[in-house]
């Protein structure tokens, strides 16, 4: 049953445009706006076409798309209840403030966005009115105008896709609404673990993202490699022991306990050789042209979010007083990479 708010999705590229077409397909009343021209066009003409790994996954859908500068002629329409935020984490800001004015009295804004965005938000529209959506190894890539592949298959039982909280931690109505909304597309959850579930994530990111800027390969390369394979774990590891001395209740990190991922870089090779196992077996679940999102915009020559993702563990490291050498070094890497002084390859990574 479609929950009947009207939802804005701003950015409606990988993650907001599979969102997008599938809570249309279930219903929903949605509209995506977007800032590339010749994307919602596409969209208008043609709707938005989702492939996957499997035939359900397949799908194009009609869906109501609106250039950015045309938002403003949405005041005479009904105010949105729901606003998705699933820009890049630098356009945070100017994109909640573009849409705030456009919400109802008591509507509200979810950040679906890498790295840690809810304290941005925030400032724009006050904690009561933000809650934070976590999507997990979900892998999703926009082709070309008007087409999102998604590279991994459907987590369903096996794997929790969607994970949607409160900043304050009880589970309230809206976000179980949200959850049950998310469901269309894969598994989800209403979590009372909003921070932890996104230290989670960004450790994550930290260990997947920039090791695919940085050496121009897609992840199962990058963990068949022993070299990036332990790199991603010793980035991992360093990410979870900063959001443990922040006291964040943290989750498991791409299938691994936290406490594994730490065990590894202090020298317990039993650990290490588990991680290793984790991180083989999960490029069966991938294609090998998965690439994550940062080696995505490294091989479109877009600005990344290395200094949302590593970069915010290594700010939080120095509060702590925690030394993180493996996400300084990627970020040197990937900062090359961004100001032209090198390009991707391997080799740039293999002496972090």
């Amino acid at each position: 049953m479609p929950s009947n708010w009207n939802i804005a999705i701003v950015g409606a590229g990988a993650l907001g445009g599979h969102v997008g077409a599938y809570l249309t397909k279930a219903g929903e009343r949605v509209t995506l706006i977007d800032p590339w021209p010749e994307h919602v066009e596409k969209m208008r003409r043609d709707g938005l076409t989702l492939r996957g790994q499997s035939a359900p996954e397949n799908f194009t859908v009609p869906v109501k798309a609106i250039h950015i500068t045309e938002l403003q002629s949405t005041i005479r329409d009904e105010p949105f209840d729901l606003a998705f935020v699933a820009m890049k984490s630098y356009d945070t800001v100017w994109a909640t403030e573009m849409i705030r004015p456009y919400l109802s009295p008591e509507g509200f804004v979810a950040s679906l966005q890498n790295s840690i965005n809810e304290e941005r938000i925030a400032s724009v529209v006050g904690w009561g009115r933000t809650v934070g959506v976590i999507a997990a190894t979900i892998a999703v890539e926009l082709m070309e105008p008007g087409l999102v592949r998604r590279n991994v298959a459907l987590g369903g039982d096996n794997r929790l896709i969607f994970r949607v909280g409160e900043p304050h931690g009880r589970i309230t109505p809206r976000v179980e609404t949200i959850a049950r909304m998310l469901a269309v597309c894969d598994s989800s959850k209403a979590t009372d673990n909003l921070w932890g579930e996104r230290w989670s994530k960004l450790a994550v990111n930290a260990m997947r993202n920039p090791v695919s800027a940085a050496t121009g390969r897609g992840g199962n390369a990058n963990d068949r490699d022993p070299v990036t394979r332990r790199l991603a774990i010793r980035l991992a590891a360093e990410a979870i022991k900063v959001g443990n001395a922040h006291g964040y209740r943290i989750e498991k990190v791409y299938g691994i306990a936290p406490e594994a991922l730490v065990a590894a870089i202090d020298g317990d090779a039993a650990a290490m050789a588990g991680c290793e196992k984790i991180l083989l077996d999960n490029t069966l679940f991938r294609n090998d042209d998965q690439r994550p999102s940062m080696g995505q915009d490294i091989q479109k020559g877009r600005r990344t979010e290395i200094d949302f993702i590593n970069g915010l563990v290594a700010e939080k490291a120095a509060e702590a007083g925690i030394e993180v050498p493996a996400n300084r070094g990627i970020i040197t890497a990937v900062r090359k990479i961004e100001r032209g002084e090198a390009a991707p390859s391997p080799e740039l990574v293999y002496d972090i």
